[in-house]
């Protein structure tokens, strides 16, 4: 660890938010220095990245759903998890070499953010991958931890700290005390299966058929978990599915928050179950000290209504849901001697 430490004078070591939707990248003294879309633009057929190898994230995600037939934009993620190592390890590789570049003459330490219910088989995966994209040494980390530091929550007192971060592909739960997770939960729903049930309520309702980005901006500029004060209505535009022409219809917050009623409805009994399955001295202090949202899933008008609702407990939106993971994994990076001993469960990451 003494040489470790060392050498870590001499290299940018980051930490690292390996989203679905996004990376989000932390380094010492800096914060946030990266964020960009987990999307790698190839050559249709091969894993060849485009433009020499800097097609990766904001560039590629421009060509989701645009791109011509020798094409293909990527999303090497899926619900939390690698579905593609080649690509994935691409992928971080370009983002570790964008990071590291701007000054570093040692490869880095890179600290990576993981859903608390992969397998070992997929944690090992994440960090081959990530010393194969340039990573000196791979320190995994789960997500709810991280979101819990990152959300500036206390912890490693005595005391129960309660976080629910609903990202992309995962939602995790987790109840956390003395510096460790006391009970957690992580489903596979997200901010996609929000996008998915938009998709499948147009074509189903509509015969119109919509991509993901647009689903995307209608979540963010329609969706609700609970009813609004003002109701509104918007314009979309898509294929219709019978004619097979382009077509534009306007459409409502409620019938949008209806579609939304199903994934919505598994993150609260996410919640609910990771409660029940709680100690009952933890189970009270949440009484005092409620639960704590992030991820781009806690920005859905109402969210912690509905969760408020459900749980009889105080909800509240962290500062900067979008980076608690991130901001997370650096303070874990800084302090890595003290929390060697809680991280990474699994057995990986640590000598």
């Amino acid at each position: 660890m003494l040489l470790d430490t060392i050498l870590g004078w001499f290299s940018v070591d980051m930490g690292i938010d390996l989203g679905t939707c996004n990376t989000l990248v932390c380094v010492r003294n800096e914060g946030i220095v990266l964020n960009e879309p987990s999307v790698v633009a190839v050559r249709k057929g091969t894993n060849v990245v485009l433009n020499n190898g800097e097609a990766v994230g904001l560039v590629a995600r421009e060509m989701l759903g645009k791109t011509p037939g020798s094409i293909s934009a990527i999303r090497p993620m899926k619900d939390g998890v690698i579905s593609d190592f080649e690509i994935t390890e691409k992928m971080l590789g370009y983002f570790i070499r964008k990071v590291h570049g701007r000054g570093g003459l040692v490869r880095p330490r890179v600290v990576i953010a993981v859903p608390s219910g992969i397998t070992a088989v997929e944690r090992r995966a994440v960090i081959d991958s990530a010393e194969r994209a340039g990573a000196r040494k791979v320190y995994l980390v789960d997500e709810p931890m991280a979101a819990g530091i990152g959300a500036g929550l206390p912890i490693t007192e005595p005391t129960a700290s309660m976080i629910v971060d609903i990202g992309g592909g995962t939602t995790e739960v987790a109840i956390m005390s003395l510096a460790d997770i006391s009970t957690c939960e992580s489903i596979r729903i997200g901010g996609d299966d929000m996008d998915e049930a938009i998709i499948n309520h147009l074509k189903r309702t509509y015969n119109l058929l919509i991509g993901e980005p647009r689903a995307e901006q209608v979540k963010i500029q329609l969706g609700s978990a609970s009813p609004m004060e003002e109701e509104t209505t918007m314009e979309i535009a898509g294929r219709d599915t019978i004619s097979g022409l382009p077509r534009k219809i306007v459409i409502t917050s409620e019938e949008i928050r209806e579609s939304l009623r199903e994934p919505i409805s598994g993150i609260i009994e996410t919640v609910t179950r990771t409660l029940e399955k709680a100690e009952p001295e933890l189970a009270a202090d949440l009484i005092d000290n409620g639960v704590h949202i992030c991820g781009g899933g806690s920005l859905l008008r109402g969210m912690d209504t509905v969760l408020s609702n459900a749980t009889g407990l105080n909800v509240l939106r962290a500062d900067e849901p979008l980076t608690c993971v991130a901001r997370g994994t650096s303070v874990y990076l800084e302090n890595l001697e003290v929390w060697k001993d809680t991280m990474d469960h699994s057995g990986y990451g640590w000598e």
